[in-house]
């Protein structure tokens, strides 16, 4: 019964939030100039943009670039591995991936208890129907190894695996486990990549390639862990 009340009171404090944000970006001049401004930033998949934004809040910059991290995190599936890049050419590469990592992992924690405190429909408004459903077959295919596999494949978005894993019956402790365990190759690979990008084409084609060959590598540890999963099962 506590429990029900419990969550009851999370779901109404949650939806208040939500609709004093909506409110707040409709009627606040100031904040729909900003929310606009980063949503135009991440249009342009340009870091050195996004990079310039975190800059000018100095002393702030890292908890800034914190916020834009868990922000894009709630407004699926922004891409965070601009973030990712910024900071590393922010901060250095190691900084940067520490920055990157706990953040998002501060994100994927409150897309998991949005969704599994406002459930299904809600979940469905912040992200999409089709990409909650393909989540959900990723989910029945893989079983309790999903958010692992999923975290690992680059081109599979983190956040809305993240509300999906909040919609299913896993505990809290064994998501924050794989979700960490997940995102740390790419988060020190992406990091390693962004703080080489300080300018010119041969840089970025560079990271482009080594971001390529990150996604085969990781398609080919999947592959070899099916693999020995089946024989297993034999």
């Amino acid at each position: 019964m506590r429990e029900k009340i419990s969550k009851y009171k999370s779901k109404i404090i949650l939806i208040g939030i939500i609709l004093t944000s909506i409110l707040l970006y409709f009627f606040n001049t100031r904040v729909n100039e900003t929310i606009n401004n980063i949503f135009s930033m991440f249009a342009t998949g340009d870091f050195k943009i996004v990079k310039d934004f975190i800059d000018e809040y100095g002393t702030y910059a890292m908890l800034v670039s914190a916020a834009l991290m868990i922000f894009q995190s709630i407004m699926a599936p922004l891409p965070a591995f601009i973030i990712t890049f910024a900071n590393a050419n922010l901060f250095g590469w190691w900084q940067g991936a520490i920055l990157s990592w706990s953040s998002a992992m501060l994100g994927a924690i409150l897309c998991f208890y949005i969704s599994r405190i406002l459930g299904r429909d809600m979940v469905e408004k912040l992200t999409s129907k089709v990409g909650l459903e393909s989540v959900d077959k990723f989910f029945e295919k893989h079983g309790k190894h999903s958010i692992l596999i999923a975290r690992l494949l680059p081109f599979i978005s983190f956040d809305i695996v993240s509300y999906g894993a909040g919609l299913t019956s896993m505990t809290f402790l064994p998501f924050v486990i794989a979700t960490g365990l997940g995102q740390l190759p790419a988060t020190v690979i992406y990091s390693y990549v962004g703080g080489m990008l300080t300018g010119g084409v041969q840089l970025l084609v560079t990271g482009l390639l080594m971001l390529f060959a990150l996604s085969i590598f990781f398609v080919l540890i999947k592959n070899i862990f099916y693999s020995k999963e089946a024989k297993e099962n034999r």
